[in-house]
């Protein structure tokens, strides 16, 4: 992939030293992967860390993406697939962690009866900054 420096790993022991090691960016997991499959890695990640995760797998089924999303996965691609796709995806994972890691995402603001305010309008009850 170009412009990424690379680490892999061919099970999911060395998956999570790997991860340990070089604490990437992003994560992509192949979810058949042998001795802890990618599930198992997702879990063990989310224990320690809030990097994104990708995951990849022949597991069409709805049920195994939501399985990998609901484990902590922020996208699920299933093979075959075009390397064009899992480089879009990557950059988008890594666009919203990045808005995200800079405040660009605002809370929204709350009038005085729990109503939302539009991000430029002052909520009404509350007093203008």
């Amino acid at each position: 992939m170009i412009g990424y420096h690379v680490v892999t790993a061919c099970d999911g022991q060395e998956a999570l030293e790997a991860f340990r090691n070089h604490q990437p960016d992003l994560v992509v997991l192949d979810v058949m992967m042998p001795q802890l499959d990618g599930y198992g890695v997702c879990q063990e990640l989310r224990k320690e860390s809030d990097v994104p995760i990708v995951m990849l797998t022949a597991l069409g089924d709805v049920a195994d993406r939501i399985t990998g999303l609901e484990l902590g996965a922020d996208d699920y691609v299933v093979k075959p697939f075009s390397p064009k796709e899992l480089e879009a995806r990557i950059r988008c994972v890594l666009r919203r962690v990045e808005k995200d890691s800079r405040g660009r995402h605002p809370q929204l603001r709350r009038d005085q009866r729990g109503r939302p305010a539009h991000r430029h309008q002052q909520a009404p009850g509350v007093p203008r900054r």
